[in-house]
């Protein structure tokens, strides 16, 4: 019997998980936006019409105009590159510090592991949200320094679970094999540890992205983030926000945009956590 391909089992499963494939799609398409968001929006995204101003839905301005008369659809497209920008910051960060730190607090363990251990603890006991604005305080008010400081925010997360999965698998066979013929200590990590406690870090990553975009939103809408006249969803939102009462639809576009662009993370967070499982064998 012919084994399947890889790609071949990646779609398998994606014809077997509508929930994945919708989200993949969807991801996908809001990637899509973002290259072409240059050629595609109707308007540039700081171009303004004081004489029409918090209007709403028309032929001419499909999703209105904020106060500074500015199209509501234009900003959009071009705030989801952003969007995804600070979002594939903040990860590359967390994975950069945590995965390398986690690997090595779990392969020596002794008072490495133990200093680790308590580092992560500690960094993990305060919310998320609240560090974030520290660190962004120390760094810079900015897009890519808030991003920084919420790569750094989610570095401890990956750490543990690196961790947790490194102390399993260096208790394997293969490894003390590894050892047994001399293979340095980065050879051994990079080969045999890496490779068999990628898979729940991959999972994770997906929950990460969801939560980097909401923190870019939490912090364009404190003022942290991008700043004025560019363009996210969560500086539009702080900006409706100022004018909910006068024309409070302005919140829908931006806010539906977080929301279903985290759901789409978190849905295929949740279907690779499932098709990843070892007893599953689905990819």
């Amino acid at each position: 019997m012919i084994e399947p391909t890889r790609s071949s089992r990646v779609l398998q499963w994606l014809a077997s998980d509508p929930r994945a494939t919708i989200s993949l799609a969807f991801l996908l398409l809001l990637l899509l936006l973002s290259v072409t968001a240059t050629w595609i929006a109707p308007y540039g995204p700081s171009v303004q019409d004081l004489n029409d101003t918090l209007s709403p839905m028309s032929n001419k301005h499909w999703l209105g105009t904020d106060d500074l008369g500015r199209d509501i659809l234009s900003r959009m497209i071009h705030g989801a590159p952003v969007t995804l920008y600070a979002s594939l910051l903040a990860v590359s960060v967390a994975i950069v510090l945590g995965v390398p730190i986690g690997l090595l607090a779990g392969y020596m363990g002794g008072w490495l592991d133990e200093v680790v251990g308590r580092l992560v603890d500690t960094l993990l006991s305060f919310p998320a949200i609240v560090l974030a604005i520290a660190v962004t305080g120390a760094l810079g008010i900015g897009l890519t320094n808030a991003m920084i400081s919420v790569g750094i925010v989610f570095a401890p997360q990956l750490a543990r679970l690196v961790r947790a999965r490194t102390l399993v698998v260096k208790q394997e066979l293969y490894v003390d094999a590894a050892r047994c013929f001399g293979a340095p200590m980065h050879s051994i990590l990079w080969r045999h540890v890496l490779p068999n406690t990628i898979q729940p870090v991959i999972v994770q990553i997906t929950l990460l992205l969801a939560g980097a975009l909401l923190a870019e939103a939490s912090l364009s809408f404190l003022g942290l983030g991008i700043q004025p006249p560019n363009a996210s969803w969560g500086a539009m939102l702080a900006r409706a926000y100022q004018n909910m009462e006068i024309a409070p639809e302005q919140m829908y576009a931006p806010g539906l945009a977080i929301l279903f662009t985290a759901l789409a993370f978190n849905t295929l967070g949740e279907s690779l956590r499932v098709a990843l499982d070892p007893t599953k064998k689905q990819l």
